[in-house]
């Protein structure tokens, strides 16, 4: 581990503490060189996933891409990041449990549209309107419409 500050390699860890039920270690570290402290944080790395592309091409799967796209859905939107790890957490969760090594990105896509519905949802029209690709206003204004529909009670 190379220090931020100084980019020297002799750190030492002050404290270790687990996260998310133990999925994720938290360390505190400071340089042995400059003192500096920080933070890094370690996942066990799961089986191999590779996300086939809509061109048939074969990427791994990374959950901060996963990440980086639910956060431009919810940016300046009251959401918190803690609430976008957890999701992105779970749609992980979800892919690894299946026992594939391969899933498509649009699963992938899917379980973020469904995540964001629950989250925001004009986060999830934001995500929605670019993952499906609306051709319109008017299939757009579909969705929306199904959104309110079920929101509001049926009277």
């Amino acid at each position: 581990m190379h220090c931020p500050s100084c980019q020297a390699s002799g750190t030492r860890v002050i404290d270790s503490r687990d996260l998310e039920n133990g999925s994720t270690i938290r360390r505190r570290r400071e340089c042995e060189t400059c003192g500096h402290r920080f933070t890094t944080y370690e996942r066990p790395e799961g089986a191999r996933l590779l996300v086939i592309k809509r061109d048939g091409s074969r990427q791994d799967f990374e959950r901060a891409k996963v990440l980086g796209g639910l956060m431009k859905a919810c940016e300046k939107r009251p959401v918190t990041l803690a609430r976008l790890e957890e999701a992105a957490d779970d749609i992980e969760a979800q892919l690894r449990a299946r026992g594939d090594g391969e899933v498509t990105s649009k699963e992938v896509g899917r379980l973020a549209t469904d995540a964001l519905r629950g989250i925001d949802q004009l986060a999830y029209i934001r995500f929605a309107s670019v993952y499906h690709s609306y051709e319109d206003i008017s299939t757009l204004k579909r969705e929306v419409d199904r959104l309110i529909r079920q929101r509001s009670p049926v009277e």
